[in-house]
């Protein structure tokens, strides 16, 4: 089960074509410092306790006003023009497209709603595919593994531009209907209908104003379990904060004003839910959170029992708890208590005490990072130095036998019917696609179920794993992926990606792209960062990189940086730095603390102003990890280290392309548009400061093929230039 109000989260580059949208009077690419729309600055003073501190751009936070809009404009059509005029971005655009353009088996997402590799309901198999370019993945059924797929679901007819996607999707038990999340332009904002599969028909079932929410059915498919907010005020969906989550249970064929109140608490405002039925039907697990913390509440209902109340099981608030499985009323969990790196355990519901808990498996070496049960067995993903190894145990804990993977990478989603006999999983690397495997019980073995047919031969390429030491000692790993025969001269293209936050682990499933690939060609090397702050090795590697001590995050990329320079393999006029989201944050705290480390710099959807992030939308769910301005000894570290309010006027900053949207509900575009227009007003080296602002989009998730690519083909043309790469001919 998953926690319902979501990390920032990390989702595949996405984008639109700005050069489409170019005005005919737009500055061109050009040597000297740039010309920057006006911005004006309002003597605005803000006093944290005690200590003043000024928001001159806090006009900007108001994306409705007719000035912020022409302040938009303005700078959507500075950037189109400098990027449109770059030589080398048609050549690179029209690669981009030969590059995504193969048969896809696996939505790949992280840090949100994603998709399992394959769902298996009553000898149906349910599986997402792409034909190649299509704008968004349309869902299959077929009878059995090897019957002739059917289509159930495609979003490619929800909008004329594909920017309207599927956010989350739950198919019923008997799998005769699939009850599924339309997300618009890229908002957290979801509308809820049902598909009947046999007919492909949509049911008259709406559920609106549902945010961070699954569906969880009830055995006999004839209803389920969700969450919603209350209506937004008029004109504030996008920015207003989401209080007060509540669970409700939906009955087929209801209006939505017949749902009935399963959960809340009108004294917990900040409290979210997730509804969940066990497999046998008999019990309703409520999945309490509080922000984004890891630790978590769970609750539960028994379904059978006429009135039954919901009831707490796990109510001390001290780790995080993952519904595993049940036999009846022996539930089983996935829990970081007293096991950083994770344990299994068996809590018997009739007698929930500590002192009864059996520990089924043990804590490891490795962290823990997901468990299915498949096969009556515990399916258990653990990360290896950031890469995967699965390995089976018995219901009572006894280790079996390691599932032999197909090679360095990571293995999403492994999982089938808890009593059957297959399981399926998506093998990523960061130089192939994810492959589709079907690994069969009895024989031990996995084999390819569907691979893509790919515009290149990954065997051209290459990923190596080294290690670095940070600032305080601490030992890092790195990955690092090019194409083979790249020598170690310092004049390699570098592009360094970190996040470091959310207990969320870096790795080839959330980063693999026809993006990536093309970077490689051109004989880039891109370089990941496994530090501090996600879940890499367990909690404790989270906890370093929290509240506190958010700035060993930053040491560890500064770290990075040095030691690819010092091992040869760049140079700071070649290296960039890349983070979104949390990441973003991380990227503009690089800008700010070392400007001289790096010749670029991509902050995408960046948390960026540290002191007002909790004022916006869901942004006070991520206090646990961050803390807040409101609390007097937070404040000093957060504005120690905020991007917005550590830029110093006179500094030379590196080439910097501030990448948002406008539809962004979960980090508000407000962070991007004030940073973006304080850095411009500081810059006094002649390297461009933009703002890439996607129209009609959101924070990353849905996001349709051609506005990947567009915005793929933009900013790798923004690295081209200004690190000086030069295409193979």
């Amino acid at each position: 089960m998953h926690n319902p109000l979501p990390a920032l989260g990390l989702v595949l580059m996405s984008g639109i074509a700005l050069a489409a949208q170019a005005e005919p009077n737009m500055a061109p690419a050009q040597s000297g410092k740039l010309s920057y729309p006006a911005a004006r600055t309002v003597e605005q003073m803000d006093d944290y306790h005690g200590v003043k501190i000024a928001d001159p751009y806090r006009w900007l936070e108001d994306d409705n006003s007719a000035e912020t809009k022409a302040w938009v404009k303005e700078q959507q059509a500075l950037t189109s023009g400098y990027l449109a005029a770059i030589p080398e971005r048609e050549a690179i655009a029209k690669r981009l497209s030969a590059l995504w353009n193969y048969e896809k088996f696996h939505v790949q997402v992280a840090g949100g709603n994603g998709f399992p590799a394959v769902t298996i309901r009553k000898g149906r198999y349910f599986f997402w595919k792409n034909d190649g370019l299509q704008n968004q993945w349309v869902l299959y059924v077929s009878q059995g593994v090897k019957g002739e797929p059917k289509m159930v679901l495609d979003p490619n007819t929800f909008s004329a531009d594909g920017t309207a996607s599927v956010g989350a999707l739950s198919i019923s038990p008997d799998g005769k209907r699939v009850a599924y999340a339309i997300s618009k332009a890229g908002s957290d904002w979801q509308t809820w209908k049902v598909r009947d599969v046999d007919s492909g028909k949509d049911l008259a079932d709406t559920l609106e104003w549902v945010k961070f929410s699954g569906a969880g059915w009830t055995a006999d498919s004839k209803g389920f379990y969700y969450s919603r907010y209350d209506k937004p005020a008029e004109g504030k969906a996008l920015t207003e904060a989401n209080y007060h989550q509540k669970l409700f249970f939906h009955q087929l064929g209801d209006a939505q004003d017949q749902d009935v109140l399963t959960y809340a608490r009108p004294d917990q405002k900040e409290w979210g839910f997730g509804g969940e039925v066990t497999d046998d039907g008999r019990y309703l697990v409520v999945y309490v959170s509080h922000g984004t913390d890891t630790r978590n509440r769970i609750y539960y209902r028994d379904l059978k029992t006429k009135d039954a109340q919901v009831l707490p099981l796990l109510d001390d608030f001290d780790a995080s708890y993952g519904l595993i499985g049940n036999d009846g009323p022996v539930f089983y969990f996935n829990t970081d208590k007293d096991a950083p790196k994770g344990r299994i355990i068996a809590v018997d519901i009739r007698k929930p005490e500590k002192a009864n808990w059996k520990e089924l498996v043990k804590e490891g070496e490795d962290a823990i990072h997901s468990v299915s049960l498949v096969h009556n067995r515990f399916a258990i993903e653990y990360l290896h130095d950031a890469f995967s190894r699965v390995k089976l145990f018995t219901k009572a804990g006894v280790f079996e036998h390691e599932v032999q993977l197909p090679g360095l990478g990571v293995a999403n989603d492994f999982g089938g019917e808890t009593k059957g006999d297959e399981a399926f999983y998506a093998f990523t690397t960061y130089t192939s696609a994810p492959v589709l495997y079907r690994y069969d019980f009895a024989k031990k073995s996995s084999a390819v179920f569907k691979a893509p047919k790919l515009a290149y031969d990954p065997a051209d390429y290459t990923t190596e794993q080294a290690f670095f030491t940070s600032k305080d000692g601490t030992r890092v790993p790195i990955a690092l992926s090019y194409k083979k025969g790249l020598k170690k001269d310092r004049a390699n293209p570098t592009l360094l990606f970190g996040y470091g936050g959310f207990n969320i682990a870096i790795s080839p499933n959330s980063r693999y792209s026809g993006a990536l690939m093309a970077w490689m060609e051109m004989g880039g090397v891109f370089a990941v960062a496994n530090i501090r702050g996600g879940s890499e090795y367990g909690e404790a590697w989270h906890q370093a990189g929290m509240l506190k001590n958010k700035q060993n995050v930053f040491d560890d990329f500064i770290a990075a940086g040095e030691w690819l320079i010092a091992e040869k393999w760049t140079s700071t006029p070649k290296l960039a730095a890349w983070g979104r989201s949390n990441g973003g944050l991380l990227a503009g705290a690089m800008l700010t603390q070392r400007p001289d480390l790096f010749g670029a710099v991509l902050p995408e959807v960046g948390v960026l102003d540290m002191l007002r992030y909790h004022k916006f939308t869901i942004g006070w769910a991520w206090a646990p990890e961050y803390g807040s301005a409101d609390n007097k000894d937070l404040f000093p570290v957060l504005k120690a280290y905020s991007p917005l309010h550590n830029i110093k006027p006179g500094t030379r900053y590196p080439a910097t392309l501030v990448l948002t949207a406008d539809h962004d509900d979960r980090v508000v575009p407000a962070h991007s548009f004030k940073f973006a227009a304080a850095l411009q007003k500081a810059q006094a080296g002649e390297a461009p400061i933009l703002a890439r602002i996607e129209s009609n989009a959101g924070h990353g998730a849905g996001k349709p093929t051609a506005m990947q690519i567009a915005h793929a083909a933009d900013y790798l043309s923004f690295l081209v230039k200004e690190l000086g790469v030069k295409l193979p001919q």
